[in-house]
């Protein structure tokens, strides 16, 4: 049994936010095995984290860090928008960014990774700010583009500090690193932002995705009693339309209102071959609260 120490009952409260004395008897309930120990606390509903783990995290901020021809994107969640302003948690997102360029997309690879300068995970680390600040946090999602020569250029919109922010943006352009290139990076990443294109080219739309809107456009085009024939134009030209919505490299570029952004890259002698666009919160399904139902019940 290994000795149960202040540090050893230190350490069980950092990462799990429960009281002293529920972090000794968990301690001594399991032998001083740390990790059974957090276990413990856990299963008897005792461990900060555990009971704020349920909660619905939709904002809190996105991370983006470029270093030449590589870069990384990642959003960590929490509960209200006053955690994205917390001085801490922003510093916890950059560190986060920073080891994404290692652990690419994987999450898991991330959260194992250590933490500098703290001697816990990501994971731990994680946990360990849930427990200080009291809210729900989880890291959703990372991603990293790479070239083999060029740049990957990062943007953030309406940043609170550099790299972090609401939405953020990853762009790779193959070529040569002029200042040109870089300039267009920037460029190409505020089209990204406020475009909101779905795929890079043509041939990587989602088939589905194409599926759905063909079926669409060939009702609305039936409903003008045209023949087949002509219908089939019809959505030919919509599908186009469609096209030019969607995908980025046929889009109008948002800076002078009617170059494609495929010419603009050509004309810079760059090739965009990829993007990556996070904006907080996109698609997680967030509970409408009654402010006024929540007080009277915090009154009873």
């Amino acid at each position: 049994m290994a000795e149960i120490t202040a540090a050893l009952v230190k350490e069980l409260r950092e990462k799990t936010g429960a009281g002293m004395m529920d972090c000794k008897k968990a301690l001594n309930e399991t032998g001083g095995d740390l990790e059974a120990a957090i276990d413990w606390l856990r299963k008897k509903g005792l461990s900060a984290a555990a009971k704020k783990a349920g909660r619905v995290a939709a904002e809190g901020l996105v991370g983006v860090y470029a270093a030449g021809t590589r870069g990384a994107i990642v959003e960590v969640n929490a509960e209200t928008d006053f955690v994205g302003r917390n001085e801490t948690f922003q510093a916890f997102v950059e560190t986060c960014a920073k080891l994404a360029l290692d652990a690419g997309d994987d999450i898991e690879k991330l959260k194992a990774m250590s933490f500098p300068g703290s001697g816990r995970t990501v994971a731990d680390e994680l946990t360990h700010l849930i427990a200080v600040i009291g809210e729900n946090m989880t890291i959703r999602r990372c991603a990293v583009l790479s070239v083999g020569k060029g740049l990957v250029a990062s943007y953030v919109h309406a940043a609170l500090r550099p790299g972090i922010g609401r939405i953020g943006v990853l762009a790779a352009l193959e070529g040569d690193a002029t200042e040109t290139v870089l300039a267009l990076g920037r460029q190409v990443g505020m089209h990204v932002a406020a475009a909101q294109p779905q795929a890079l080219d043509i041939t990587s739309v989602d088939p589905a995705s194409l599926a759905r809107e063909k079926a669409v456009l060939t009702e609305q085009a039936r409903v003008s009693g045209k023949p087949e024939a002509i219908i089939e134009k019809m959505v030919e030209g919509r599908v186009r339309k469609f096209y030019e919505e969607v995908v980025l490299l046929e889009q109008v570029w948002v800076h002078d209102g009617e170059s494609r952004v495929k010419a603009v890259v050509q004309k810079a002698g760059a090739n965009l071959t990829g993007f990556v666009r996070y904006q907080l919160g996109e698609g997680i399904e967030k509970q409408a609260s009654d402010f006024a139902a929540e007080v009277a019940a915090a009154a009873r």
